[in-house]
């Protein structure tokens, strides 16, 4: 077969059993059926991958378990925390047909990265997504995966190469690929450990010379009317951060923050007034004098400092799925319904990146180097090198 032939001349993937982990392949010949849901992937002591939605279509056979200590540095780095299962994995599968319906512009600084690579060139786009990326300079070869099944279903159904894994524990061989891409994928971890060995991953799987672009959200966001609509993570989230890999608690020092309701007409009105008596009443308690000035002062200063938020995806009534996904969001309390706008109102976990701390993760790292950063269309980015 041609993925046979593929796999033993470029040697694209390790088998399974040399990795020890649960890989699917999804492509225009090695995969054996159509799938609509995956529901969750483990890794580590636990059952490969679950049984998928099949709806009488073939499903994923489950791979067996199997330790991956010697590829994660702990298990609170590997174990997937509740908030990206609840928001961020299962939003995606839940959203996946219109999400890629709007996902088909190429920002420049990716298409000019890639069009800068040479001919013959093997890309690997971790976090593909709907596969934009894919294929885009013809002259490389090009394979995804992403944690989304659905999201990869539609590249395969586009004759993309792809698979479902997992970030953070990539199933290719070490130096297998001459570069590789993260486009909007980091920020939707939530802890910078995570962050950290995601970029490990992308480092590990080019060889020596590869280049690897990553870009994710910043904080300094060009649209600031855009940000009024992204409710930021308070206290009465915090049970959703308990969790293997989740954060325990804020820091003492940050104030708590009212949440910021989507409905347009009440952002610059009962939103700004809760939001300020909330902060008088936190401030009363944190500070003996209580004096205006002060508290307009802070006000800034930690709203500037937020970088933890839930940001929404209005999935049409007309665009849920029929087989009752959204409705079961809306009853699980994952998702709610906005009638005004004829919609299922979904959010996604966002970890919105401050200059700098991209920079920060790999100041640390052996193996690489940062070649190029910049600033392009509120995203920070940065290319890496690899040195050894």
């Amino acid at each position: 077969m041609f993925c046979d032939a593929l796999r033993a001349s470029r040697s694209f993937y390790l088998s399974r059993e040399a990795l020890h982990l649960p890989t699917v392949i999804i492509g225009r010949v090695c995969h054996s059926g159509i799938f609509r849901t995956m529901r969750e992937v483990k890794v580590k002591g636990v059952s490969g991958l679950c049984t998928l939605d099949s709806d009488n279509e073939s499903q994923i056979l489950q791979s067996e378990s199997a330790s991956v200590s010697q590829r994660c540095s702990s298990p609170n780095v590997q174990s997937t925390p509740e908030i990206e299962k609840k928001y961020v994995h299962h939003v995606y599968d839940a959203i996946a047909p219109h999400f890629s319906s709007t996902r088909f512009a190429k920002w420049p600084k990716v298409a000019n990265f890639l069009s800068s690579l040479p001919a013959g060139t093997l890309v690997l786009d971790a976090g593909c997504g709907n596969g934009k990326y894919l294929g885009f300079n013809p002259n490389c070869f090009s394979i995804g995966c992403d944690i989304s099944a659905p999201l990869i279903k539609i590249c395969a159904d586009r004759g993309h190469e792809v698979l479902v894994a997992d970030a953070l524990v990539l199933p290719y061989r070490t130096g297998f690929g001459d570069a590789a891409i993260s486009i909007a994928v980091l920020h939707h971890l939530s802890t910078e450990s995570r962050r950290k060995k995601a970029i490990e991953e992308l480092v590990r799987v080019v060889k020596k010379g590869g280049l690897v672009l990553i870009t994710v959200w910043a904080v300094e966001q060009e649209d600031k009317a855009l940000v009024s609509k992204w409710t930021p993570l308070t206290e009465k989230y915090g049970e959703e951060w308990i969790g293997p890999g989740s954060p325990r608690v804020r820091s003492p020092s940050s104030r708590t923050l009212e949440s910021i309701p989507e409905t347009e007409d009440r952002i610059l009105g009962e939103s700004v007034k809760h939001s300020n008596q909330s902060s008088v009443q936190t401030l009363q308690q944190m500070r003996s004098q209580n004096e205006g000035k002060t508290r307009a002062s802070d006000d800034i200063k930690n709203t500037n400092n937020q970088q933890e938020y839930f940001v929404p995806w209005h999935l049409p009534y007309h665009r849920a799925e029929i087989n009752g996904a959204s409705a079961c969001a809306v009853a699980n309390g994952l998702a709610k319904k906005d009638d005004k706008k004829g919609a299922v109102v979904y959010n996604r976990y966002y970890h919105v990146f401050s200059e700098g701390e991209l920079e920060r993760l790999v100041s640390g790292m052996d193996d690489a180097v940062i070649v190029d950063r910049f600033f392009d269309k509120s995203n920070w980015c940065i290319v890496l090198e690899k040195t050894l």
